[in-house]
């Protein structure tokens, strides 16, 4: 009997890859067993977060946890209170929630907090992050724009409430609907362009820097700021070389380059040529099995569109499809508490409702983080900074005429009304840093650079740093960069340790302290890799043959990294 049972069992741990394999040839069924699960403590709340070799996670409880993409739990931090269902991390791995009653959080890629804020209220929708690491944030009638470490640039509010989510467009701004219909698109600075309504959206997607796509829920769409101001349309007398439309109401979009894919509420996707203005191809996602199956989909979805394919992904499942329309496999969930989240590294990451956190190896090709340890490489640059000629002819130049303008800037900051002043006071702060001014003015230009907070600002203080004499200026400039808290590509903290590891008759004690500050800012802010350089430039400026005003602030530093 106990023979038979063993004989019973190893056939069925023979035939169920072959089963997996069958399904795969005929249907694209993937039927495999998560490669990893750990245990979550609550159940998620929103869709994991996988990027910077690791998945964060919210839970019910007011948690958030990582793990990494092997599956070993990282860090668990609670928020003591209930959090809202969103969590963004930033190409940092640096993580924004919100307590349900409207603090906002941030975290390092350690799982560290960093600083919270109080923005009024809980978010509606996810924070999203902009080339430079700055943070649009949404609540209910709301968008706030506040640096990486936590200044706030602007705010805008509307009449109406969001009623889609704001997204990133091709111009490193953000675009969304209200209720009322409205479509809103905001740059970096808090410059508002808005369209009326002229239908019911669904979705809204950025295809280039001058036009936004509105996909409408009766299936058309329309282009929104177009040249060409041609629309897709399913009335046979308008446009009749453009009578398409898709099977059903929108409900997720994406674009690369000039195609579009749009997964539908009837669980199709079809993928759009702007420039051939006609649906390629269409086929049918895992939803649609799911549907077929008698389940009843889940009304959200998102999409992946890489150089590997594009892929559907929801609570009930996932689905991949080449870019020429050829499904290569969908998985069905039936336990999932959120939307499964697919990362670069071919795997899905789905919390169930039994507080477990599943990882599903569905593809071998992995697409390799770009732009090195320090993070994915930026989608684009705002070009802050103005020509030299334009803030000659914008702003005085008389040194006594300056000190006036710095107060001016330093009020905004405080008061959180920086907005579209951004790139002229940008460019005016770098002028009277580089510029042959008194050096208190210079270090108060610089002190203010590093209150804007943009990453972009990195590499001309890291130059003022390298090239300056003064040491007052030289320690401003450390200090600024430490105060935007990110350092992406890591200029800045290689030259913090060339600096430290000069001999001691070269080197300034008050650089030497600002030094040590910045690093400890830096390492605290974003975690490693920066800290692992860090703590090798602090662990330097500690030692015995230091100064004690230098090695004092060296441990302070080390300490507040334990």
């Amino acid at each position: 009997m106990k023979l038979g049972c063993k004989i019973f069992i190893m056939f069925l741990f023979a035939a169920a890859p072959v089963f997996s394999q069958n399904a795969i040839r005929e249907q694209g069924l993937v039927t495999t067993e998560p490669f990893w699960r750990q245990a979550l403590g609550g159940t998620i709340i929103a869709l994991p977060h996988v990027q910077a070799q690791s998945a964060v996670v919210a839970l019910d409880s007011g948690n958030i946890r990582a793990f990494s993409t092997t599956g070993t739990p990282m860090w668990n931090f609670s928020a003591r209170g209930r959090i809202s269902p969103f969590v963004t991390r930033s190409r940092e791995g640096s993580s924004y929630f919100s307590r349900t009653n409207g603090t906002l959080m941030a975290l390092n890629r350690s799982g560290r907090e960093i600083w919270r804020r109080n923005i009024g209220g809980p978010l509606c929708a996810a924070v999203v992050t902009g080339w430079d690491s700055r943070l649009f944030v949404p609540t209910e009638k709301k968008i706030s724009c506040y640096t990486a470490s936590g200044n706030l640039l602007w705010t805008r509010t509307f009449e109406s409430p969001l009623s889609l989510s704001p997204k990133l467009d091709h111009n490193g701004g953000i675009i969304f609907a209200l209720d009322n219909n409205e479509v809103i698109r905001i740059d970096a600075f808090g410059n508002i362009s808005n369209w009326p309504p002229s239908g019911k959206i669904a979705v809204l997607l950025s295809v280039d820097k001058q036009q936004i796509l509105a996909l409408y829920t009766d299936g058309t769409m329309g282009m929104l700021e177009s040249s060409k101001e041609w629309f897709f349309t399913a009335q046979a007398d308008e446009h009749p070389a453009l009578q398409i439309k898709l099977p059903s109401s929108p409900v997720a979009a994406v674009s690369r380059g000039s195609s579009v894919a749009v997964v539908t509420s009837d669980g199709s996707i079809s993928l759009l040529s702007l420039e051939e203005k006609k649906i390629l191809w269409t086929g049918d996602s895992h939803i649609r099995e799911y549907i077929k199956s008698g389940g009843r989909p889940d009304p959200d979805a998102e999409i992946i569109f890489d150089e590997r394919g594009i892929y559907i992904i929801s609570k009930n499942g996932a689905a991949g499809f080449s870019h020429e329309g050829k499904r290569l496999w969908f998985t069905l969930l039936h336990n999932a508490a959120a939307m499964p989240a697919f990362g670069d590294d071919g795997v899905l990451y789905s919390g169930g409702k039994d507080w477990i956190l599943y990882a599903y190896r569905i593809e071998d090709r992995v697409i390799r983080e770009r732009g090195g340890i320090y993070g994915p490489v930026s989608g684009g640059s705002y070009e802050t900074v103005q020509s030299r000629s334009s803030f000659i002819l914008d702003y005085p130049v008389f040194n006594s005429e300056i000190k006036p303008v710095l107060d001016q800037i330093s009020s905004a900051l405080g008061a959180g009304r920086v907005g579209s002043n951004e790139p002229a006071w940008t460019s005016f702060l770098k002028a009277v840093a580089a510029g042959q001014y008194p050096l208190v003015q210079r270090a108060g230009a610089i002190r203010l650079l590093g209150q804007l907070g943009s990453l972009e600002t990195i590499p001309f203080l890291t130059n003022v740093f390298k090239n300056e004499n003064e040491s007052s200026i030289k320690s401003a400039a450390a200090l600024a960069i430490g105060a935007i808290g990110v350092d992406p590509q890591g200029v800045a903290i290689r030259a913090f340790i060339d600096y430290a590891a000069l001999t001691t008759t070269v080197r300034d004690n008050q650089v030497l302290v600002a030094i040590a500050a910045a690093t400890g800012a830096l390492c605290r802010f974003s975690g490693p890799p920066l800290s692992e350089t860090g703590v090798k430039i602090l662990t330097i400026l500690s030692s015995g043959d230091q100064q004690q005003i230098v090695s004092r602030q060296a441990k302070k530093e080390l300490a507040s990294l334990r």
